[in-house]
């Protein structure tokens, strides 16, 4: 019998959230192990964590006998072991590049300009600013691919790897105070995703290692 996979996650971190949507998604069962990256100066660093996750950083997924990190790799990885489980990606090579261009978008060109580790870089009154600069100019690029969708979701009404990454980014975008009234595309998305029963599942406010003042009632 193959074990459980084990994720490990920090509630707030987009990328974990990002897969804990692919999990729900896949209809895996898997365990969650709470990786704090502000406590004690991030547990992320400790020696122990370092064993699993050489780079310090969440997520990190144990399936199939292997560790995997890196939130885009882990969800293609399990799309391609179980395609046949609400998949992740449109059969069309066409469409398929336009979905990877929105998630790229988010997981190269923003997400990585405004992370913990970025923003602590950055420090002071400039962490406000310097994050909702690298969200605003990000969604200007996806509103603009997304302008000609007529579907309920990033790639028409199927949940694609897209939805995945938009979700968490469009709550750093409130977080970092985007003016959203500009994005009103990518603001029906993300609205039609969150009523979802995968996504809600995956919501920060609802996960184990959520603190009790900011878990969902």
């Amino acid at each position: 019998m193959s074990s459980v996979p084990v994720l490990y996650s920090y509630f707030r971190s987009s990328c974990s959230w990002r897969v804990r949507i692919a999990l729900a998604h896949k209809q895996i069962i898997y365990k969650q192990k709470g990786v704090h990256l502000l406590n004690n100066g991030g547990e992320q660093h400790s020696d122990e964590y370092k064993s699993v996750n050489p780079m310090e950083q969440v997520p990190t997924l144990l399936i199939d006998g292997m560790t995997l990190t890196q939130s885009l790799p882990i969800i293609e990885y399990l799309e391609e072991t179980r395609p046949d489980i609400n998949p992740l990606l449109p059969g069309d090579p066409k469409d398929r590049v336009r979905v990877r261009q929105i998630a790229e978008i988010i997981n190269s060109g923003i997400q990585p300009v405004q992370n913990l580790s970025i923003l602590q870089a950055v420090g002071g009154e400039r962490k406000l600013s310097w994050g909702h600069d690298a969200i605003h100019k990000g969604f200007v690029a996806i509103e603009e691919l997304l302008k000609n969708n007529d579907g309920k979701f990033c790639f028409g009404n199927s949940v694609t790897i897209a939805d995945i990454c938009l979700v968490p980014q469009v709550y750093n975008a409130l977080r970092f105070k985007v003016d959203m009234s500009l994005f009103p595309t990518i603001a029906r998305i993300n609205s039609a995703l969150e009523e979802l029963p995968e996504f809600q599942k995956a919501h920060f406010t609802v996960q184990p290692d959520t603190p009790e003042d900011l878990k969902k009632l």
